[in-house]
């Protein structure tokens, strides 16, 4: 079997990464090689811009360059580590990846969906990834999440509800624009029915 690149998408606090584990968990108990990274980051320039992007006392930030950072981000990640699994045939599970940009830059900071796929395309070429999973949370809900547990706050958490709602505006339309890999998930259920549905969708491709 050739590798699969597929990734995990969601709102702040949509519960990604409990998904991507329970995902990951099931499929390793199945026989299959299994690579699970993060943008941005998972490997260490990744990582190194990473921590800028997300530093909370850089509230100065253009949004320009908020999405060239990203950008050079995934460069790096997508070239350093997800090209070399899939040649490796692993399956690969992405918490978040181009889709991001799309709604967060592109439309909630309002530089355009199209123009900052432009801007990612110079980075990873038409690579796109072959399954995305969005687990379904309103923003609102999201971030009480967020707020209610341990993970660490950073600068995209504090931005206010009105932003975090148009990044999910811009997700329901991405959903339109790439339906043919675009796959929605409730994640309001508990997080088993939620892992659930997320391996009954990947097990379509596999």
């Amino acid at each position: 079997m050739r590798g699969k690149f597929i990734t995990f998408e969601g709102p702040e606090g949509s519960g990604k990464t409990s998904v991507i584990i329970g995902v990951e968990k099931y499929l390793t108990e199945e026989g299959f090689s299994i690579l699970t990274t993060r943008e941005p980051g998972g490997i260490k320039i990744a990582e190194d811009i990473r921590s800028i992007i997300l530093h909370k006392d850089n509230i100065e930030m253009d949004a320009h360059a908020e999405a060239l950072l990203f950008a050079a981000s995934r460069s790096q990640h997508y070239h350093e580590k997800i090209v070399p699994a899939l040649k490796d045939n692993k399956i690969i599970l992405c918490d978040r990846f181009i889709d991001s940009s799309l709604a967060y830059q592109g439309h909630a900071r309002e530089l355009g969906i199209d123009e900052v796929y432009e801007i990612n395309k110079f980075a990873i070429g038409d690579s796109l990834p072959e399954l995305t999973l969005f687990i379904d949370v309103p923003p609102k809900v999201g971030l009480e999440r967020v707020f209610s547990n341990i993970r660490k706050i950073d600068r995209l958490d504090l931005e206010t509800l009105q932003f975090h709602e148009k990044v999910y505006e811009g997700y329901m339309i991405i959903a339109k624009k790439y339906s043919d890999r675009f796959k929605i998930v409730d994640g309001t259920q508990p997080i088993e029915k939620v892992i659930e549905d997320a391996i009954k969708i990947i097990k379509n491709i596999l």
